[in-house]
This record gives structure tokens, C-alpha cells and sequence, in this order.
């Protein structure tokens, strides 16, 4: 008989040298699957923690915090004109003169060295134009900040709305599997009632299909959560390896707004656009100043002192000061035109102050009507489910008693029990949508629990 493949022998010595082989791939990979398990991270994420996190590292704040930084150089950069002024040099060089120059004999003289060190200083003593300018400056830097804040709430509001809808979508799942586990009894019910003679195999299709229609609604309920939790995620900026779970729930009941007059004086004082458009009007007086102030005069103390002489071992003491009035007489009327920019500017921002607070009171006004409304649709909604849930009771209870009722009255109950648990979770969105945009609107997101 013919010998086919290796000897025994050989067979086992190679399986022998690949088993260690094996076994360290095997491993690697039980590994990596393992540090991929790892990568992934759980984060149970509250509304108040959500918006939290989107103040401190949404890319919209942190460039908003930039402006700030870029406002302090400015501050620093008008400080600096009002702050004495140093320099430094030192020169050695080799040269001739033409004595004709000075009325002497026309000849040129034979090259010589010149070394000259000092040291130069000035300082403005007053200048009415760069001291409004400096304070024109300090007050950009309070709009900035004020800028800053008010994109900080817009995020916070907006990660907050992110985040309610995370919330009513994971509602929305949970209300259409509780739709799908009452057609699958009432399914099993009717099977049971089919054996029993009391069904119809036509009753039992309509229930079968209808069961398909639940789970297809239950599968685009995951599919909305999970869209819902995506832009969640990057309004906080993270990333596809961390697993969201969201612990709040939609809230049935929420604070009234206050009165109208309470909830504007509110909003005036806590708004930042507010706040930053009043330094927006200061700055532009500021600088309005400072351009008329350019009518004044001004005065300067300039000096230097250092050595000169022909090399630095045989140079002199020397010296420099003065006092310098500056007078502005004219420029061809470009001063003039300056101011009037200036004083233009000024009203504008007067003019955009009662813009912003037309908005806000606007807002405030369409915030408080919304959280008005939600909470009379959501109390009306409440209501309907409990009335939908006693019509479902009594329709299944009157189906698995009396073997002549029909499927109808149950399937009816239930699809008017559908429909109010959507009512209730789209009304409960609207109320809590309605809170935030409230507090929003007053100022008082940070208080928001």
C-alpha cells in the first residue's frame, strides 16, 4: 500500500514547533478583542451634566474664549502707550566729513571713528486721547466676556434641547414596546381563542400583521434614539467609543413662569447680550472721547544719556532731555471726520441697545406663552391616557370573558392607547423643551436642575 504524506514522526515535530505559534496568535487576539471591550466607555449623563459639560468644551465657547484672550492684548497694547518707553543702542562706525559743509576749507577730511552708546527714554505725561483709548479698550474686553457668556448659554440651551430629545426618543422606544407587548397578548389571545373554536384564522392575520407594523415601529424608535444620542454627542465632542445612557426623564410637572413685568426685569438684569451691549455704548463713548480728545494738547518728556567718543575706552558722558508740548493746529480736517465716525458709532450702538431689548422681550414673551400652552397640553394629555388605558382594560377584559365580543373594540382600544401615549411624550417634550427655552430666555440656565 502506498505511503501518503509525511512520516508520523515529522508530523508531530512540526505540530509541536507551530502549537506555541497558535497559541500566541490566539492569545494576541483574545487581546485585542479584550482591549477593544476596554475602549469602550459607559457615560450615565444628566441634563444639568450635559450642558455642564457642553459650556466647558463645545468648539464654539472655547472660540469665544479666544476673543477674550485677543481683547486682553488690546488692553495691554493701549496700556503700553501710557507706560514709559525704553530702548537701547550703541554704534561704532568710521567716517569722513567735507568741511565745506560748516563754511570751512572744501576738502574732506581723513576717516575717523565715532563710538556712541545710550540709552532713550519718553513718557506721556498726558494725553487725553490715549487714556480714553485705554479705557475704550478695557470696556471691549467686558463685551468679549458678555459675548462670551451669551455663547455659552446658546450651547447650554441647545445641548439642553439636544438632550430632551435624546430623552423622548428613548420615551418613544419604550411607549412603542409597550404598544408591541399588548398586541403580542392580545395576539396569544386570540391563538387561544382560535383552538377554542371562538377565532377566526382571519383574526388571527390581522393581529399577525399589525404585530409586523409595531416592530418596524420599534425598530425606527432605536433608530431615532440612537440619532438623537449621535448629536448629543457632538455638541459635547465625544467620541463613537463612549456608550450614552441618559438618566433624566421627561419631567410631567415644571415651575410657572413668572409675571410678565418679573420675568422682563429678570432677563434685563441676567442676560449677557444685555449686559454687552451696554459696555458695547460705553466703549463707543470711550472712544468717541478719545478721537476729540485729539484736540488737545499734549506733553511728552523725551531723554537719552550714554557715552560717545572716537572708541568706548576713551568716550564721554553724554546727555538729552526735553520736554515736548504737542498742539494740534490742523490736518486737512481728517480729526474731524474721526469724530464723526465716532459720534455715529455711537448712536448705533444707542440705536442697537433697543434692538436687543426688543428681542429679549420678545423672547421672553413667546417663552412664557410656550411654557403656558405646554403645560395645558400635557395636563390634557395626562387625562387622555388615563382614559385610553381604562378603554384598554375594560375592551380585553370584555374579549377574554365573552367568547362572542370581537377583536375590534380591543384593537381600537389600543390604537386610541397609542395615540395618547404619543401625545403624552410629544406634550412632555414640549413642556420641558419649553422649560429650557424659559430659562433661556430669563437668564437662568445655570439654575436648571
Amino acid at each position: 500500500m502506498p505511503r501518503l504524506g509525511l512520516p508520523v514522526g515529522r508530523v508531530l515535530l512540526v505540530a509541536s514547533l507551530m502549537a506555541p505559534l497558535i497559541m500566541f496568535k490566539v492569545a494576541g487576539a483574545t487581546e485585542a478583542l479584550q482591549a477593544t471591550k476596554i475602549s469602550v466607555q459607559e457615560l450615565h449623563l444628566s441634563l444639568r451634566a450635559a450642558m455642564a459639560a457642553a459650556a466647558e468644551q463645545n468648539p464654539s465657547v472655547l472660540l469665544s474664549k479666544e476673543r477674550i484672550e485677543a481683547a486682553q492684548g488690546e488692553v495691554t497694547t493701549q496700556l503700553g502707550a501710557l507706560l514709559p518707553n525704553l530702548s537701547a543702542n550703541a554704534r561704532q562706525s568710521q567716517q569722513t566729513q567735507f568741511l565745506g559743509t560748516f563754511g570751512l576749507a572744501p576738502v574732506r577730511t581723513e576717516p575717523f571713528s565715532i563710538f556712541d552708546a545710550r540709552v532713550s527714554a519718553s513718557q506721556n505725561l498726558f494725553s487725553l486721547s490715549l487714556i480714553q483709548r485705554w479705557r475704550a479698550s478695557r470696556e471691549a474686553l467686558r463685551v468679549a466676556e458678555f459675548d462670551a457668556q451669551s455663547s455659552r448659554f446658546d450651547t447650554m440651551a441647545s445641548t439642553g434641547l439636544a438632550y430632551l430629545e435624546g430623552v423622548k426618543a428613548a420615551a418613544a422606544l419604550s411607549m412603542r414596546q409597550a404598544n408591541l407587548r399588548l398586541i403580542q397578548e392580545l395576539l396569544a389571545t386570540t391563538k387561544l381563542r382560535q383552538h377554542e373554536g371562538a377565532a377566526t384564522g382571519l383574526e388571527v392575520a390581522r393581529l399577525e400583521g399589525q404585530l409586523a407594523n409595531e416592530q418596524q415601529q420599534v425598530v425606527a424608535a432605536q433608530a431615532e434614539l440612537d440619532r438623537a444620542k449621535n448629536t448629543l454627542g457632538n455638541l459635547l465632542g465625544l467620541t463613537v467609543e463612549v456608550r450614552m445612557t441618559l438618566t433624566d426623564q421627561l419631567q410631567p410637572q415644571v415651575p410657572e413662569a413668572a409675571a410678565a413685568q418679573a420675568a422682563w426685569e429678570q432677563a434685563v438684569t441676567n442676560r449677557a447680550e444685555v449686559q454687552a451691549q451696554a459696555k458695547r455704548i460705553k466703549s463707543a463713548e470711550l472712544s468717541y472721547s478719545s478721537v476729540t480728545g485729539e484736540r488737545l494738547p499734549s506733553l511728552v518728556a523725551q531723554g537719552d544719556t550714554g557715552l560717545i567718543g572716537n572708541r568706548w575706552n576713551n568716550s564721554l558722558d553724554t546727555y538729552n532731555m526735553a520736554l515736548l508740548l504737542q498742539i494740534p493746529l490742523f490736518d486737512g480736517g481728517q480729526r474731524e471726520g474721526r469724530i464723526s465716525t465716532a459720534r455715529s458709532q455711537v448712536r448705533q450702538e444707542a440705536f442697537r441697545m433697543q434692538v436687543v431689548l426688543n428681542q429679549v422681550r420678545a423672547e421672553v414673551n413667546e417663552a412664557r406663552i410656550a411654557l403656558a400652552a405646554a403645560r395645558d397640553k400635557a395636563a390634557l394629555a395626562q387625562a387622555g391616557l388615563q382614559a385610553a388605558t381604562k378603554e384598554t382594560t375594560l375592551a380585553k377584559d370584555r374579549y377574554a370573558i365573552l367568547t362572542a365580543a370581537s377583536q375590534f373594540d380591543v384593537i381600537t382600544a389600543i390604537t386610541s392607547m397609542a395615540r395618547a401615549r404619543e401625545n403624552l411624550v410629544g406634550a412632555l417634550f414640549e413642556l420641558n423643551a419649553a422649560r429650557v427655552n424659559y430659562a433661556r430666555a430669563t437668564g437662568t440656565l445655570e439654575s436648571l436642575g
